[in-house]
């Protein structure tokens, strides 16, 4: 075990037994504790109550499935929550996002795969609780009409994990703000989904996930605005640097 590597509580929610006991164990012995639970049910009420560090969850399970356990709890726990998936990759990614969740995975996984998109939720979590920045909703802006640099117009709101748009908040999952949040932070700046992917969820963009665009979607869908968000063909993904002067959103 790696002495220098943070630690933390671990909720893990799996049906099959075997597997539950062989990645807990795991875990274990990376310097993690990890609590395990084997129901859909017993997970809705034991995430909101432990407020662990990060929850591990399968969508397959007895009494209220992952995506349903997900969906209830989001609004009671900020924590990252990595979903596990053995059925189609690409539908359950979307209905994952959807219900808030931060990562999927598809069975079966490798523990050494698991283990690094914990370190990396860890991480970036541990990140935000250190770190602030100046509030957007303090900026001025003294540009003409129709030009104003876009984080006067769409302003994050950091201490309450919240983005705030012509006056109001935008309904955004986690991943979603996070997303959002990071291409306020360098408005103009062409973002590859591999620097995407790397920041949001600690790898490497591997050329077939639509993760990411997925979340570019619903960022759009959330602010009501498409042409806030450029898409490069082949590159990447670009934040305006001026709320688009012909679009508002109603």
């Amino acid at each position: 075990m790696n002495l220098d590597k943070p630690c933390g509580q671990l909720l893990l929610v799996e049906d099959d037994r075997r597997l539950a006991r062989l990645t807990a164990a795991y875990l274990e012995r990376e310097g993690y504790a990890v609590e395990q639970l084997a129901d859909g049910d017993a997970a809705a009420v034991r995430i909101p109550e432990a407020q662990p560090d990060l929850v591990i969850l399968d969508i397959m399970l007895p009494g209220l499935d992952g995506l349903e356990v997900c969906r209830q709890v989001r609004h009671q726990y900020q924590g990252p929550i990595i979903m596990l998936t053995a059925r189609d990759q690409v539908m359950d990614e979307v209905l994952g996002l959807e219900v808030g969740a931060d990562d999927y995975l598809t069975k079966p996984v490798q523990p050494e795969r698991l283990l690094a998109r914990i370190r990396a939720h860890l991480r970036r979590a541990r990140e935000f609780a250190g770190t602030s920045r100046p509030d957007s909703s303090a900026a001025v802006s003294d540009a003409p009409p129709g030009r104003q640099p876009i984080e006067t117009v769409v302003q994050v709101h950091e201490q309450d994990r919240e983005i705030w748009c012509q006056g109001r908040r935008l309904l955004l999952h986690r991943p979603e703000y996070d997303l959002l949040a990071l291409l306020l932070s360098r408005p103009g700046h062409l973002f590859s989904r591999d620097e995407l992917s790397l920041a949001l969820r600690g790898v490497a963009y591997d050329g077939a996930s639509r993760h990411i665009d997925i979340l570019v979607s619903g960022v759009r869908q959330a602010i009501g605005q498409p042409a806030v968000i450029k898409t490069v063909r082949s590159r990447g993904y670009q934040l305006v640097r001026h709320w688009p002067e012909n679009n508002r959103s109603g």
